[in-house]
């Protein structure tokens, strides 16, 4: 989904549109709060850690997933997601091998490479069949706004550019409840970003982040690929597509044509011939992101570049200690 601008103007200076729009804002949080409030429908034998956000749209909690999977790789883990426009009411085994991201969504798709991961249209009963496969630990990736699972914790993960946006609730801006309603119910804030973008949270947020925070930066992973000058007509269907690109330029890589697709926007033959066509005119190679080369078909996938990224936090032993303290 693409934001409009005045959903990312600084909160001081939502703008007017932003204004005009706040009492449809209002309602949506206090629908939001309604369905928050309601007893869960599964209260689970095993330990079920959230990780969700308060923005609409990708903010990095698939990687997140993956980081804290590993920081729990002492215990049997596995992943429950809805499984954002997955073809399967659930709850299914995520198969990599079997599987298309059509039938199970991108992410899960990616996150069974590291884990089993189940897709389902009920979180709670995804959340049962992971415990009935010998789960001894439960991460949901997303449902932090759901409450059909009772969690033992909550982490929400906020970029550190873009933050809380304009603070305002959709359609006035970006969040799906108010700042200060998340925070009542978080344990924890991971805040993924440079030094730069993490300086920027805390001048803006850091009075509404009531909860611990845990610094977290995205790092491409080392593959042996040598990206230097290398010419590339780049594309990214992910939450922020702009890292994506500044990440290319970091390894080196010359973007000579880059596509900012909307959130998980189907790769369609039609697309995926344009962007063929435009890389062979001008002599370069086409590269995506991980999670978008899952959703490639796979006759396609051989002329493309992936550009795998893992989630390394300041203080790891930090975050663990405190996902180990609600255990």
């Amino acid at each position: 989904m693409r934001q409009p601008a005045f959903w990312n103007r600084h909160p001081s200076q939502p703008g007017v549109m932003a204004r005009l729009l706040s009492p449809l804002g209002y309602l949506y949080g206090q629908a939001t709060k309604r369905r928050i409030s309601q007893a869960p429908d599964l209260v689970p034998e095993v330990p079920v850690v959230c990780i969700g956000n308060i923005n609409i749209g990708g903010v990095g909690k698939t990687p997140t997933v993956v980081a804290i999977a590993e920081l729990m790789s002492d215990r049997v883990v596995h992943v429950v997601s809805r499984g954002y426009g997955s073809s399967l009411t659930g709850p299914v085994r995520v198969d990599e091998r079997t599987h298309s991201a059509a039938e199970v969504g991108d992410e899960p798709l990616l996150l069974s490479a590291f884990m089993p991961t189940w897709v389902s249209k009920k979180r709670e009963l995804g959340v049962e069949a992971a415990i009935s496969d010998g789960a001894e630990l439960v991460l949901l990736d997303d449902g932090f706004q759901n409450p059909s699972v009772k969690k033992s914790l909550s982490f929400v993960v906020a970029d550190a550019y873009r933050g809380f946006g304009n603070g305002r609730v959709i359609p006035a801006g970006p969040l799906r409840e108010p700042v200060a309603e998340g925070m009542s119910r978080a344990d924890a804030v991971i805040i993924i970003g440079d030094d730069t973008g993490q300086r920027r949270f805390d001048a803006t947020w850091s009075s509404e982040v009531t909860v611990p925070r845990f610094k977290a930066e995205l790092a491409p992973l080392e593959t042996g690929m040598d990206w230097q000058g290398l010419r590339v007509v780049a594309f990214a269907g992910i939450g922020l597509p702009e890292k994506f690109f500044v990440t290319l330029k970091d390894l080196g890589a010359e973007i000579v044509s880059s596509h900012a697709l909307d959130d998980h926007q189907a790769l369609t033959d039609a697309l995926l011939k344009r962007l063929e066509m435009e890389a062979q005119s001008l002599g370069a190679q086409l590269v995506t992101t991980e999670k978008d080369a899952v959703r490639l078909p796979p006759a396609f996938r051989a002329k493309v570049l992936a550009v795998p990224v893992r989630l390394k936090f300041s203080e790891p032993a930090a975050v663990k200690g405190l996902i180990n303290s609600r255990l």
